[in-house]
């Protein structure tokens, strides 16, 4: 009986291993909702923030924006006549919708060779790693969330060239993500958590 019962336990870890939860938290409206259900996201944003400066609420609403919580997030498909799948639209991936690119740029400036973007530590880490580079090079403060998603958008060159500016639809989505970081910043105030 008691090897049964180890092989049993070892087969429920081994299972456990595999599986993850990506599903978002539900009230996606209310950050002290998210913190509740989600304590880990708010201790990875927290270890961003005091890294790499980038507010917890700043980096809340960009994620929300990016991935709606959605930990294994994908782009939508590209389709040929209509029927033929020919993949996706980009490689973005993850919490932080970071292209492959890009998330290649971060693991080999940080050392985090084994960081994943379905990973909330990682994708924060990533979110904090790029937004600080973003401060470096065209000035944006880190609590400019506005700026700062329109740049993380465009990427960098993009947003100097003000790419931005020819596409009404991003400009609206950014005044959203720089209300949404107001909106998160008052609420975790409310709930104790800022």
């Amino acid at each position: 009986m008691s090897r049964l019962l180890r092989a049993l336990v070892l087969l429920t870890l081994v299972a456990g291993c595999g599986s993850a939860n990506y599903s978002a938290p539900r009230n996606l409206d209310n950050a002290c909702s998210i913190v509740s259900q989600r304590p880990n996201y708010l201790r990875a944003m927290q270890r961003t923030e005091a890294r790499w400066g980038v507010p917890v609420p700043v980096q809340m609403a960009t994620i929300y924006q990016e991935s709606k919580f959605i930990g294994n997030a994908r782009t939508p498909r590209k389709y040929t006549l209509g029927i033929i799948p020919m993949g996706r639209v980009s490689s973005a991936y993850g919490y932080s919708q970071a292209l492959d690119g890009t998330w290649d740029d971060y693991r080999s400036d940080t050392g985090r060779w084994r960081a994943r973007r379905d990973d909330i530590d990682d994708a924060t880490d990533f979110m904090g790693w790029y937004f600080a580079a973003t401060q470096a090079e065209l000035g944006i403060s880190m609590a400019d969330a506005r700026n700062q998603y329109l740049a993380y958008h465009e990427g960098r060159t993009g947003y100097r060239r003000g790419s931005y500016n020819k596409k009404q639809w991003l400009m609206r989505v950014a005044n959203e993500v720089a209300q949404r970081a107001v909106t998160y910043e008052a609420q975790l105030v409310s709930c104790g958590r800022r």
